[in-house]
């Protein structure tokens, strides 16, 4: 039995096949049909936002596999089956349909403390922006309004020194973080925010290959050939914060690190554009530091 369930943020509605009904997402709308989806091979959701991360929590502490998809995904399995109306009943039976064909991979949730890491990342993420905006517009305000500018950047700044303080407290808790986070700030280039953003957006760091991890970040190449034309190859999906948090320092590292310098020098002088020949320097980078944390030797000991 294959079940489709679009979440929002007041409903739930649930498809079993044939049959497809509607409850309130809350907890006890949630418990109330966990009796009813034991006996489901697999419960699949897309991911939204944060709304499904509740409900995934209950089922799967109930012992019903879950698996949270990408939204696109299913959007393109519905274009394909040529499902072009969008409701919600209509959303949990195509999903209840792309369980069936598709069966996706069920992964382990994070435990709660990796959630309330990751929101703390998140959340300092959203303030670095907040402050970066208001930072240009105080270049071009005048008279009083750069007063209040000026004091909404210095309340920006404090909030993001407390999530700081919280983030470097949780890590110095965790052995498994701490360890972590010295293994890849031994990197030359790589920094504290690039190190937590991997510990809260990456966890598989360490666990998979180095072209699973590529792919997973959106820095795998993707072929685009036809017959006996040979198109470029270009990155795509993945995981934009973790792809966003390496070009700095990749950037960084392209003039400090000398395994990275040397790789951008030669992509550079073969005659690859600057940006392809950064974005392979961050696909590097990343599988560096996958197998740093894989291996538990820090660069010191790797280049020795």
């Amino acid at each position: 039995m294959y079940i489709g369930m679009d979440v929002s943020k007041e409903w739930l509605d649930v498809s079993e096949g044939s049959e497809a009904f509607r409850i309130a997402n809350d907890e006890a709308g949630i418990r109330s049909i966990v009796g009813r989806l034991k006996a489901a091979t697999l419960v699949v959701m897309e991911a939204s936002g944060g709304y499904e991360a509740p409900v995934a929590a209950i089922l799967t502490a109930a012992g019903i596999p879950v698996a949270i998809v990408n939204a696109r995904q299913v959007r393109d399995f519905a274009r394909a089956t040529g499902q072009l109306a969008k409701t919600d009943a209509i959303d949990a039976t195509l999903l209840a349909r792309f369980a069936e064909m598709v069966k996706p991979a069920v992964r382990a949730l994070p435990s709660e403390e990796l959630q309330e890491f990751a929101e703390l990342v998140g959340r300092r993420r959203q303030l670095m922006e907040m402050k970066v905006a208001e930072q240009n517009r105080l270049s071009i305000a005048h008279g009083r309004m750069r007063k209040g500018i000026r004091t909404h950047i210095e309340w920006l700044e404090r909030q993001i020194r407390i999530i700081d303080s919280d983030l470097d407290n949780r890590i110095r808790k965790s052995p498994i973080w701490r360890e972590k986070d010295n293994l890849l700030q031994s990197v030359p280039g790589v920094g504290p925010g690039l190190a937590r953003t991997l510990l809260a957006d990456l966890p598989e760091l360490g666990t998979l290959t180095r072209r699973q991890i590529a792919a997973l970040a959106g820095l795998a190449p993707f072929n685009r050939d036809s017959g006996t034309m040979r198109g470029r190859r270009c990155i795509w999906g993945g995981r934009h914060t973790v792809r966003a948090a390496l070009y700095m320092p990749t950037v960084t590292a392209t003039r400090c690190n000398p395994v990275l310098r040397a790789h951008y020098l030669h992509l550079a002088g073969s005659g690859k554009p600057p940006k392809v020949a950064l974005t392979a320097c961050m696909r590097k980078l990343l599988t560096i530091l996958n197998a740093i944390v894989r291996d538990g030797r820090p660069w010191q000991e790797l280049t020795a």
